[in-house]
Formats: structure tokens, C-alpha cells, sequence
């Protein structure tokens, strides 16, 4: 018996200590969950599809924090969707839809993507039909946004692990994504101040990114939605090789300026003189007589004159074309011909020794 209460009382005193132990655990729990950075969702989107039948597939992809769970949820599902991570921050999955779903094609989808106890959330900015995020017909033109400039920093090394920084100019309130030829999927661009949205890219294993890729921003206001392509190239290295080809100017080389049709009437020969002089005398024969018959002769003569030469020019009347160029170092030519040479203003065309072909 004694030893017994000698076991309880050891017990007993050792609760103490156990107990703030344990607290001590639980608080560096805590803390460590609390220090782990917020997730972020850099991109979300769907393969489009024709129709929304059922058995058609819908095949989602959302890229952003790596190591974490991505759900989704569709408006008109009778289930949600768990992605599956195909590689480090790229998340991937299909929904199967059923007869007893009412999904649409304007159908919000929203993706959850949780690290630790915090979770990050993006609405799909995109339909989920073709076609149907198309503007609708009638629709004034003066609201749609504005995109005013878009640019990239671009990066010496291409492969896997750079980044890429774009920033896009424009009106206010929207929501702005990318997508870069050589990836897969739409990135977004988060407002960061007042009408710029900046978006961090980060090549991934999968990219097949060159530094001519093609990149195109997308500005979404409300329903509306204007498009711009990036004019720069991705690679520091690369613009610099092609700086050099670029330095040289072509001396036939030239840009239509201007085309005109230039009338020319005819100057009236002698034939019309003379012809002209002759009808006028026979109706001066027809008019008085003695002096005044002579007079009005005469009078005849020098009006028919002029009514040939006047019908005569008119007869001989024709038309050239004077086209204007610019060279690329600035000069400017004019080059008559008897024909219409069929060039637009603005159009790029070469002049050997005053002869126009098209193209450069």
C-alpha cells in the first residue's frame, strides 16, 4: 500500500510538468502553421468545349503555390472537383458532366487551393463553351476597355526556374490575364496600383519558351473584353543579336505616301482650229449681208476657232497617276505612269530606276 501511494503521488507530481509540455507543443504548432506564407492561385483555366452534354468532359488546370490540395467548384454541378498535382505548382483535373447537371456555359467555377491551414480561391474568368464569351452583337465599341501599353523585363536564360515579368497598362477595374505560346494554360495579372497589372511568370519544366514566343494580354471589364500582343521579345540575349540586322537600311526600299490622278486636257491642234473656223463661216454666211455679211463671216470664223480648239481639247483629254514614296532614309520621289499602278497608301513596295514593285 505504501508503495502504491508512492506511485500516485509520482504520477500526481508529474502532471505539471506534462501539462506545460504539452502546451509548449501545441504553441510551437501554432506558430509554425501560422509562419507558412499564404498560397496564391498565378493562373486558372478550361479547354472549352462545343457543347455542355452529358459525358462531355471539362479539363481544368490551375497553377500556383506547390505542395497544396485545388478543388473546384461549379455552379450547377451536382458534385466538386479534386485536382491532381502533375508537377510542383501546376494542378490538373477533369469533370465528367452528368445528366443531372445543370451546368452553362456562363457557370461561375471556382477554384480553392489550400497549403496548411490557408487557402487562396480564383474565379474562372473564362466560359465554359465556345463561343459564348464571345461581345454580343450591337454592343458600342466606346465601352470596351482600354489596353494603353504592355511590356515584359525580359531574361537572358529561358530554362526552367526564371521568371518573367509582364506589366500591362490600362483601364481600371478588370481583370487582366496572359498566355505565353509554349505554355499551357491563362495566367493572371493582379491590379497593383490604379489601371497596372503586373504578372510574375516562372518557366516551368513543361514550357517550350523561345524569345520570339508569342504573348498576349487579355483586359476584362464587366462583359467586355480588349486583347493586345506583346511587340517585344522574352530574351536579353536574343534582341541583342538581331540589333545589328536591324542597323542597315534597304536604298530601294519605299512606303506609298500617296496616289494621285492627274487630268490633262488637250492643247488644240490645227485641225481643230481650222475645223472649227469653218463651221463658224457658214454660220456667218447665214447672218446680214454686204459689210455685215462680211463682218459676221469673220466674226464666225474666229468663234469657230475657238469652239474647235475648246472640242478638241476635250477630245484629246487624258489622265496619268503620280504616286509619292519615302524611302527609308527619309527621301521622297514622285513617279508618273499612264496607268493606275493599283498601290494603297501605306503599302511597302521597292523602286528600281522609277519602276514600283510591291513588297520588300
Amino acid at each position: 500500500m505504501k508503495f502504491a501511494r508512492k506511485y500516485v503521488l509520482s504520477c500526481a507530481a508529474l502532471l505539471p510538468f506534462a501539462a506545460i509540455t504539452m502546451g509548449n507543443n501545441v504553441a510551437y504548432a501554432q506558430a509554425h502553421h501560422s509562419s507558412v506564407a499564404a498560397p496564391h492561385i498565378d493562373g486558372f483555366n478550361v479547354d472549352e468545349v462545343a457543347t455542355l452534354s452529358p459525358g462531355t468532359d471539362l479539363n481544368f488546370t490551375v497553377f500556383g503555390t506547390p505542395g497544396g490540395t485545388a478543388t473546384l467548384r461549379l455552379r450547377g454541378a451536382r458534385r466538386n472537383l479534386t485536382l491532381s498535382e502533375v508537377e510542383p505548382g501546376q494542378y490538373e483535373g477533369t469533370y465528367t458532366i452528368s445528366a443531372r447537371d445543370a451546368l452553362t456555359a456562363k457557370s461561375s467555377v471556382t477554384a480553392n487551393l489550400r497549403v496548411g491551414h490557408k487557402v487562396a480561391t480564383a474565379l474562372l474568368a473564362e466560359s465554359l463553351q465556345t463561343n459564348a464569351g464571345q461581345r454580343a452583337q450591337g454592343v458600342s465599341s466606346a465601352i470596351l476597355p482600354k489596353i494603353d501599353r504592355f511590356e515584359v523585363q525580359p531574361n537572358a536564360d529561358l530554362s526552367p526556374g526564371n521568371d518573367l515579368k509582364f506589366t500591362l497598362f490600362g483601364t481600371p477595374g478588370g481583370k487582366a490575364d496572359m498566355t505565353i505560346v509554349g505554355t499551357t494554360g491563362k495566367f493572371f495579372m493582379p491590379e497593383v496600383r490604379s489601371g497596372e497589372y503586373i504578372g510574375n511568370y516562372t518557366i516551368r519544366q513543361r514550357d517550350h519558351i523561345t524569345a520570339n514566343s508569342a504573348v498576349t494580354a487579355n483586359l476584362r471589364v464587366g462583359d467586355s473584353i480588349t486583347s493586345a500582343s506583346l511587340g517585344k521579345q522574352l530574351s536579353t540575349a536574343a534582341a541583342a543579336t538581331v540589333a545589328p540586322r536591324q542597323a542597315a537600311l534597304c536604298t530601294t526600299c519605299a512606303t506609298v505616301e500617296a496616289v494621285n490622278a492627274v487630268e490633262v486636257n488637250g492643247d488644240g491642234g490645227y485641225l481643230g482650229t481650222i475645223g472649227g473656223g469653218v463651221v463658224g463661216a457658214l454660220l456667218g454666211s447665214q447672218v446680214g449681208g454686204g459689210n455685215g455679211k462680211k463682218a459676221a463671216e469673220i466674226a464666225g470664223a474666229l468663234g469657230g476657232a475657238y469652239a474647235g480648239h475648246v472640242i478638241e481639247g476635250n477630245i484629246k483629254k487624258t489622265v496619268h497617276y503620280e504616286t509619292m514614296v519615302r524611302f527609308q532614309n527619309g527621301a521622297t520621289q514622285t513617279i508618273s505612269t499612264e496607268a493606275n499602278p493599283g498601290l494603297a497608301v501605306g503599302e511597302k513596295i521597292r523602286v528600281d530606276n522609277g519602276v514600283m514593285t510591291r513588297g520588300q
